[in-house]
């Protein structure tokens, strides 16, 4: 295997076929935090007039892209993730008054959740429990090491993988399963060898091997709905996510049928104990913690759920979990109501399964298979990570718990997951690297430094195991993009595209991947490329209104301003009647914005910038493309002075004109408040004071955008936090949180949950509350106050 070092990746030949991703890895010796010099894409002027129909435009730069594409996937030799800067350190503590201690907390979890092998791992969350430890005889060894991947048959049936109908199962007609533990792992193995093959882009084959069992076994039926879960939150498109919800649903009723025929539910006394434990105690992840382990004695006598039924109860809960992240991104508040049903759902199942694994002590591998361990692993762990990212904003709706998540436990139960290499390993592996990648990318200028370590740790990890797995590939991609890489992100993408043709991942990944190329042509300042990938996903991805939206924005910032305004007119019509997403909530009300004018001021704005702004971008692009932004900016104030100009001199000779009097404050107050944010993505913090302080001292004149002023507390805190003043930092983006009711309030959110927890755990103060208690003068206990001065009051004052 070769290894690509830094030095080496401006050095890197050019063969006449792309080097085999396989044979690429990251060099973990080399610093991969600076960026290499990146060649700047040449900027195309706005205002350039293009060809007048949009066949022409696509005609002209068709070829280009395609032989981009070809250079791209030539020079493609490593993974090797560059980075200029990463935000500023902490480093000398002397100068802040509070002394901050900036410790390494991965370090800490890795170090603190390493569980020795054949150990339980509730004992490493919970007070220790007595047992033996198991004692796995050879023949089981043997059993398993088969079930491994690398000694599966070298080819397998395939399966249309275009639609995964609904089964249509019988529920009354299901049976228990009362397979023992090791036959459980015998009967799995074909499930372990399908997650290897979908994992390895041999999608018909894995979803021929789930078809195979899915009609008998909830699990096998499981393989297939994570299937149309994949594709629902890869794609957006409704149709895919209400195939998805069915088929869970299908999956859920299909394993809690195997529950019910089994009898295996808790029992009444010990959920009551069970709730009154909990809502009585200080346990913090709400697991279990009045149940000790059984005693050798008491195991020979006691007869625990089976384990098949235990096994259906985490099925059950993983079905719920991914339809509460379905939910999830629908970013709607009924889609969070929903959400926060689904995990309490599924915890409670958790829960369940949890309260036995820990009764069995050291003895649990008699009684429970090892795929049924990694589930509860991935699953408790799952939801501990993902309630521990959303904002108290968003779990207000949700509602699902009334205690706080541990994120520590998360890490490390899919940590355990991840290194036990069963079915549920390379699902820890995505939820690992979607949180790492999906939190940096909401605030890369606070989280980068942190995260950014162990998301490329992960990827390493999951790229030794699956080279060429399209998945890992796409996260390749969003790292190299923080890590302001953006050609090494593109190539990443478009080799997620091609291998990921022809079969069920072309509708999933292949449009996210190109999604994402979109996406960093129009980073780039490459409109005309962007405009491109926008035309091939309309209709196929995302939100058919956002895509058109993005599309006018382009030709807008070539100076197709008849493209422009059409497919700005025809955005709102497509917005999906049923749930508006925050997405489409922002383009009707930009779109609501420009017509007010008849389109007549798209002069004083820039919407391409826009989108890269609340899409937070700017962290991520390069120096030299950010300093041709801010001439764009400048251009577009200056152009908003003139008009301001022209229609005051007019009032200087004109008696009582008919005109309104200049109104600019919307248009100005974008325009500065994406020049603080260069500003700070530059490095220049002071440089945006000002800017953002126009905007606060206006803040009552935006009245069609309403989502200035919280981004501006937000980039007021980035500024603090630049310039080292953490303790206003976190004081100004706790501020932040009274304002509701505007464009993307969960993402900034979930953006500011991230930047006040990232403060809290550097161990920076709160700020004292300068608030009053809101109460008025005490009558006393009287029903009313007395209006009248009362005779002891006039005495003792003229005394």
């Amino acid at each position: 295997m070769t290894t690509i070092k830094k030095e080496d990746l401006h050095s890197l030949p050019s063969p006449e076929k792309p080097t085999p991703v396989s044979t690429v890895v990251i060099s973990k010796e080399e610093d991969a935090y600076d960026i290499a010099d990146t060649t700047v894409i040449p900027v195309i002027d706005r205002h350039e007039s293009i060809p007048k129909t949009e066949g022409d435009i696509v005609s002209e730069e068709i070829t280009t892209i395609e032989d981009q594409v070809e250079t791209e996937k030539s020079e493609l030799g490593s993974d090797l993730i560059n980075s200029e800067q990463t935000p500023t350190d902490i480093k000398d503590t002397n100068k802040n008054p509070n002394n901050l201690k900036i410790a390494s907390h991965f370090e800490q979890v890795r170090s603190s959740i390493d569980v020795p092998p054949g150990q339980n791992m509730a004992d490493f969350v919970t007070p220790p429990t007595p047992g033996l430890p198991p004692n796995f005889e050879e023949e089981i060894e043997d059993e398993l090491r088969k079930a491994e991947i690398e000694s599966a048959p070298p080819t397998y049936p395939k399966s249309a993988t275009s639609d995964i109908p609904l089964l249509r199962i019988n529920f009354d007609a299901v049976r228990a399963n009362n397979k023992p533990p090791r036959a459980q792992e015998k009967y799995d193995a074909d499930m372990l060898t399908g997650m290897g093959l979908f994992f390895n882009n041999q999608f018909s084959e894995a979803k021929a091997i789930f078809e195979t069992k899915a009609r008998e076994d909830p699990l096998y039926s499981f393989g297939l709905a994570a299937m149309s879960f994949i594709k629902a939150i890869t794609s957006y498109n409704p149709k895919d996510v209400e195939s998805a919800l069915a088929k869970l649903t299908e999956t859920y009723l299909f394993a809690d049928s195997q529950i019910e025929a089994a009898s295996a539910k808790k029992p009444l006394k010990d959920t009551v104990s069970h709730y009154f434990t909990n809502l009585m105690g200080t346990n913090p992840t709400h697991l279990p913690t009045n149940t000790r382990a059984l005693t050798k004695y008491e195991l020979q006598d006691q007869c625990f759920i089976s384990n098949g039924a235990l096994r259906a109860h985490v099925i059950k809960a993983e079905c719920s979990l991914l339809m509460a992240i379905v939910f999830l991104s629908m970013e709607t508040a009924v889609g969070y109501i929903k959400a926060g049903l689904n995990l309490r759902r599924a915890y409670n199942s958790y829960s369940l399964v949890w309260q036995e694994y820990k009764r069995m002590g050291q003895d649990f591998n008699k009684y429970m298979d090892q795929d049924t361990i990694s589930a509860i692993q991935f699953g408790i762990g799952s939801v501990h990570l993902l309630l521990s990212s959303l904002p108290p904003k968003i779990l207000k709706i949700v509602s699902a718990f009334g205690w706080a998540a541990d994120k520590h436990l998360g890490f490390a139960l899919l940590k355990l997951c991840l290194e036990g290499k069963r079915i549920r390993s390379p699902l820890a592996s995505l939820m690992l690297l979607s949180y790492y990648v999906t939190l940096t990318s909401y605030a890369p200028q606070i989280l980068t430094q942190e995260l950014i370590q162990p998301a490329i740790e992960c990827l390493l990890d999951a790229q030794h195991s699956y080279p060429n797995s399209a998945f890992f590939l796409y996260f390749a991609g969003r790292v190299s993009r923080l890590a302001r890489n953006l050609p090494l992100s593109t190539q990443s993408f478009v080799y997620t595209y091609e291998v990921s043709q022809g079969d069920w991942a072309e509708t999933t990944m292949g449009l996210l991947a190109t999604f994402e190329i979109a996406f960093n042509s129009a980073m780039g300042l490459d409109w005309a490329s962007a405009a491109i990938r926008v035309l091939e996903l309309q209709s196929k991805y995302n939100s058919p209104s956002f895509l058109k939206y993005f599309y006018g924005t382009c030709m807008e910032m070539l100076g197709n301003r008849t493209d422009a305004i059409l497919s700005f007119a025809e955005a709102p019509g497509l917005v999906e009647k049923r749930r508006k997403t925050q997405i489409e909530q922002f383009v009707m009300s930009r779109v609501a914005f420009f017509e007010i004018s008849g389109y007549q001021d798209l002069d004083f704005s820039l919407p391409a910038l826009e989108i890269l702004y609340t899409w937070n971008t700017f962290p991520c692009m390069t120096q030299p493309v950010l300093e041709t932004c801010l001439e764009l900016i400048e251009t577009t104030l200056e152009r908003i002075y003139e008009r301001e100009k022209l229609e005051y001199d007019i009032r200087t000779v004109e008696l009582v004109p008919n005109t309104a009097t200049p109104d600019y404050y919307d248009q100005r107050g974008v325009l500065l408040l994406m020049k603080a944010s260069i500003f700070n993505a530059l490095g220049r913090f002071t440089e945006g004071i000002v800017h953002i302080n126009w905007i606060v001292d206006h803040k009552d004149k935006f009245k069609n955008t309403n989502w200035i002023v919280p981004f501006a507390y937000w980039e007021s805190g980035n500024i603090c936090w630049g310039t080292e003043d953490y303790k206003r930092a976190r004081m100004l983006w706790e501020n932040t949180l009274v304002y509701s009711g505007y464009d993307f309030e969960f993402r900034l959110a979930t953006r500011l949950n991230l930047a006040i927890q990232h403060a809290i755990e550097l161990g920076v103060p709160e700020t004292p509350s300068n608030k009053s208690d809101g109460k008025g003068k005490t009558t006393h206990g009287r029903k009313r106050m007395s209006i009248v001065t009362s005779k002891s009051t006039v005495i003792a004052n003229s005394s």
